[in-house]
């Protein structure tokens, strides 16, 4: 069947329930595919929506990422397969192309990251809203969703009291369960396990991981942490102990029981998969990745006469600051005075990590309903005319713009579900 073949009920309402890119997108897409006379309301539990897109954005939005489709589907691991799909649709360059359509510049950083021209999201967010509001796109705030009524309708909790809802088509695009001051609190958990839809228990991604170091069973130790935490880790490169692939490089951060960052939230979800199955991970860190193993073990052994280990280290090895000061944190003495062994632990130092930073604090959140739950149109197989989108899929992927643009596409694929759901009462089977 076309998407096309028929129009929609004049009467019909479509209902989203979530106010950040997924929601949004699936919002737009309907008012685009489902034509005149569909009423598109738009309920967010905060006092305005887009929250969570505000805040990545005070440290310059970055959108998407340029490099090649293959590389950048491979960021979704184990869900490569359902989320390559969504991404052949509507992906990094679709995105990049419909936000210069809103009137934002975007721009590829030295990372290959791309950006809005003026690094922020409010431009985009407000341009987007606009032509939302001007398509007819009706938005309430303060609408808090609580699950269905005996009837079927949608349960809100507002400031005035509850409010219920009827739709012909609905769209869940709730976020995960972290940041949950900005409305990812994981609430819609309960309301769909009671529809007996499976959901993969939420769980941090992209965050930090507590460490175990030898001078303390849980957290560094009070003489590292009081003088390096929120300091950062530059010129680093990390691997999984065990792990053949090479170390990765980059930075990261020490903070007051561990380390995050960049570099720590890409290897986060074989990190997270690791604690799930051993209890502890092990994180090898190479200190000096611009040397080579036999040319540090050199540097180290040469003769540092009267010198302390720290301004001898500091100039044959540029390892100084939190770099040396965590070489006494991980090493016993024997090692630090051993140049070989020094040298080795130079460039696979051991860091022990034995849990995931809590999951309000992370940036996104893995597990939610997962894909066997939803048809090729992300709508639930159970429920027909319920659909699900964004984060709340069970899916993960490092930040990088890999996060916004599933986010994206899967809003998008979930909207024309929606349109096409309207016109045939079942979705057709996507092309191909």
């Amino acid at each position: 069947m076309s998407a096309s073949s028929s129009p929609p009920p004049s009467a019909a309402r479509v209902v989203i329930i979530g106010g950040g890119p997924a929601g949004l997108m699936a919002a737009e897409t309907v008012v685009r595919l489902a034509g005149a006379g569909v009423r598109v309301d738009l309920f967010d539990a905060m006092p305005s929506v887009g929250r969570k897109l505000l805040l990545a954005g005070r440290g310059g939005l970055n959108i998407t990422h340029s490099e090649a489709f293959d590389a950048f589907v491979g960021r979704y691991g184990e869900r490569r397969a359902q989320i390559e799909p969504l991404l052949r649709a509507f992906g990094p360059q679709a995105l990049r192309e419909w936000v210069e359509a809103l009137g934002v510049t975007t721009f590829v950083g030295t990372s290959g990251r791309v950006f809005p021209a003026e690094m922020k999201a409010a431009p985009l967010l407000r341009a987007w809203l606009q032509r939302l509001r001007d398509a007819g796109v009706r938005i309430h705030a303060r609408h808090r969703w609580e699950g269905w009524n005996a009837d079927g309708s949608l349960r809100f909790a507002t400031p005035a009291g509850p409010v219920a809802v009827h739709a012909d088509a609905t769209v869940l695009a709730l976020g995960g369960g972290s940041w949950a001051r900005l409305g990812s609190d994981g609430a819609w958990v309960a309301p769909l396990a009671a529809r007996g839809i499976d959901i993969a228990p939420l769980r941090a991604a992209n965050c930090g991981f507590v460490v175990a170091s030898p001078r303390a069973a849980r957290g560094w130790s009070e003489h590292f942490r009081s003088r390096f935490a929120g300091q950062p880790l530059k010129s680093v490169a990390m691997r999984l102990a065990g792990d053949s692939a090479p170390p990765r490089p980059g930075e990261a951060m020490i903070d007051a029981d561990g380390i995050e960052g960049s570099l720590i939230y890409a290897l986060s979800a074989l990190i997270r998969a690791r604690l799930e199955a051993d209890g502890a991970a092990t994180l090898e860190l190479d200190l000096a990745p611009g040397r080579p193993l036999e040319r540090l073990r050199g540097e180290v052994a040469h003769p540092r006469g009267a010198r302390s280990l720290a301004s001898h280290l500091q100039s044959r090895a540029g390892i100084g600051g939190v770099k040396m000061a965590l070489l006494r944190e991980c090493l016993a003495a024997d090692e630090l005075a051993d140049p070989a062994r020094l040298a080795a632990a130079i460039k696979a130092l051991p860091l022990r990590l034995i849990a995931p930073q809590p999951l309000d604090e992370a940036i996104s959140s893995a597990g939610g309903v997962r894909f066997e739950e939803v048809d090729e149109w992300l709508m639930v197989r159970r429920q027909p005319g319920l659909f699900c989108a964004g984060e709340m899929l069970d899916w993960d992927a490092p930040t990088g713009g890999y996060l916004l643009t599933a986010c994206f596409a899967s809003g998008r694929q979930a909207g024309a579900g929606v349109a096409a759901w309207l016109r045939h009462g079942a979705a057709p089977q996507p092309p191909g």
